[in-house]
């Protein structure tokens, strides 16, 4: 099997063509063995680019541990890269994720993706941290002292709470810096912190905005392990619209792997 590995923001894939359909991927054990740092190529996720009529191509996405995954904004943003890679797209495009159609626009240099995502109506509250659904369902807490945070063990906590225990959600601990924020994840399905995600941070762009009461168009600049995104988005005191998460996207390498 070719494969494809990416990166955006220190979040990485295999990225397959899998136009000709000639992959079985409905198989947790062969995602997960692949996926894994020390046994496959490893990786925080997988991505097939399939045909899918009336779109550029289809973007099916696994986590790390085999399971088919809700919506992942960095692994949108590396699908676009990919995408042009092959030649499939040119400076824009229109494709179909798990959760509905997307579309995204690429720099000529095709390492700088801007992905819309979905809009989001809803924000929850837990206690004093906000809970919503960018496309994957995100818990967003503010802290201080995220540098030093033990985030896996917090999130790992908050994760598997009686409350999230089943489904499974995404933590997001947030700190404000230099007119922005800095953002560390627990991200489920990899069962771990991961040095981006991008619904989280979309997801705390979100929660800041309402936490902070700010409307309008809004740009705001994050800071993850693995570098800095960027998300804008309209927000009229009751849904935001227009939502774009933006930052780089690279490939890493290529190669071949016996399946």
């Amino acid at each position: 099997m070719h494969f494809f590995k990416y990166q955006g923001a220190g979040n990485d894939f295999i990225l397959i063509d899998n136009r000709p359909n000639n992959i079985n991927h409905h198989d947790p054990a062969f995602i997960s063995k692949i996926c894994d740092r020390r046994f496959g190529i490893g990786a925080d996720g997988i991505i097939f680019l399939q045909n899918k009529e009336g779109f550029d191509f289809e973007m099916v996405y696994y986590n790390a541990d085999g399971q088919p995954s809700s919506m992942c904004g960095n692994g949108g943003r590396c699908i676009v890269a990919f995408a042009k890679f092959l030649g499939i797209i040119e400076d824009a495009t229109n494709f179909l994720a798990v959760d509905g159609p997307h579309y995204a626009k690429i720099s000529d240099s095709g390492d700088w993706v801007s992905l819309k995502m979905i809009d989001v109506d809803t924000i929850l509250s837990d206690g004093e941290a906000y809970v919503l659904n960018t496309g994957s369902p995100h818990y967003v807490q503010q802290v201080t002292g995220l540098k030093e945070k033990n985030v896996y063990q917090e999130g790992y906590q908050i994760r598997n709470n009686q409350t999230y225990k089943k489904d499974g959600i995404n933590i997001n601990f947030v700190e404000p810096i230099n007119g922005g924020y800095f953002v560390r994840t627990y991200e489920r399905g990899v069962e771990d912190e991961t040095f981006a995600c991008g619904t989280g941070v979309t997801a705390v762009a979100l929660a800041m905005a309402k936490h902070n009461n700010i409307t309008g168009y809004v740009t705001t600049p994050i800071k993850v392990l693995g570098g800095n995104l960027n998300i804008k988005f309209d927000f009229n005191g009751t849904k935001f619209t227009n939502i774009f998460l933006e930052g780089p996207a690279t490939k890493v390498f290529e190669g071949e792997i016996d399946i």
